[in-house]
């Protein structure tokens, strides 16, 4: 006879599955990467500076230029944007690649170093346009270039800070899953679970970087749990970035939950 165990292991494969395989999406050929795409610093000492390189993956010249830009998340889950070039001296704030050369583009925190909270930016790395030489097969009957516009999470912290988070809400909701990429057309509904984390601390969290527990009953009201690891939760939420004494809810593709409690634990 198979042991209870057994059989839940096996259901939380089947769950993963289902949430590998609603995961796998078609990422279109881009122009040019940036790593790392997430940054952690400090608002004073050796770990305010960090790097960035961009690399030019096109078969043609890459010029790009750098933008800064401060984020605020709101409680409706809405994030603002707001120029703040001024918060960081950028060097070079833009070059100009030649097919696969590569860029170490350095960043410097010039803004207040007694920040009381961790502060997020995206830094953006856009491609700007260049004249094409028609002699070439590159311009040819080419009217139209494409311009890929990249970000990096770049978040500074007070030194010393610490963050606190706790899921405060859980349950089961149904979704609309975001547009494909490439696509403007909303995805279809989903099963999942909406967790609410409450971080109340002063230095910000990278959720992803834990395994979550997901504890709870299926509709019929049996034992079920899910973990997710920070493999699958990237995917999902990117980086999990939870703002200082804030909040953030993420909704997750985890189909099978019933109505009643939810519970969320994390594990290193």
């Amino acid at each position: 006879m198979m042991s209870a165990l057994t059989m839940l292991k096996r259901r939380g494969r089947t769950v993963l599955g289902a949430l590998a395989a609603m995961l796998l999406l078609a990422v279109p050929a881009l122009a040019m990467r940036v790593s790392p795409m997430v940054l952690e610093m400090e608002s004073r000492g050796s770990a305010a500076v960090a790097r960035i390189e961009v690399q030019n993956i096109n078969a043609g010249t890459l010029a790009f230029q750098t933008r800064v830009y401060r984020m605020n998340y709101e409680a409706n889950g809405k994030i603002t944007e707001t120029p703040a070039d001024e918060d960081f001296l950028i060097f070079p704030p833009q070059g100009v690649l030649p097919a696969s050369g590569r860029q170490v583009i350095r960043l410097q925190w010039v803004g207040d170093p007694d920040i009381a909270t961790s502060q997020a930016y995206y830094v953006a790395v856009e491609q700007l346009p260049v004249a094409l030489d028609p002699t070439t097969e590159e311009g040819v009957g080419a009217k139209l270039q494409v311009l890929y516009h990249m970000r990096a999470l770049v978040v500074v912290a007070p030194p010393g800070a610490q963050p606190n988070v706790t899921a405060t809400e859980a349950h089961q909701v149904n979704y609309q899953l975001p547009p494909a990429p490439g696509s403007t057309e909303k995805g279809p509904m989903q099963d999942g679970v909406a967790v609410t984390l409450t971080n109340s601390g002063r230095r910000h969290a990278m959720m992803s970087e834990l395994t979550w527990q997901i504890e709870g009953t299926d509709r019929e009201g049996q034992y079920l749990r899910v973990d997710l690891s920070p493999e699958e939760l990237s995917r999902v939420v990117g980086s999990g970035y939870t703002p200082a004494l804030g909040q953030r809810t993420f909704n997750l593709p985890v189909p099978g939950f019933g109505p009643g409690p939810i519970k969320v634990l994390f594990k290193k």
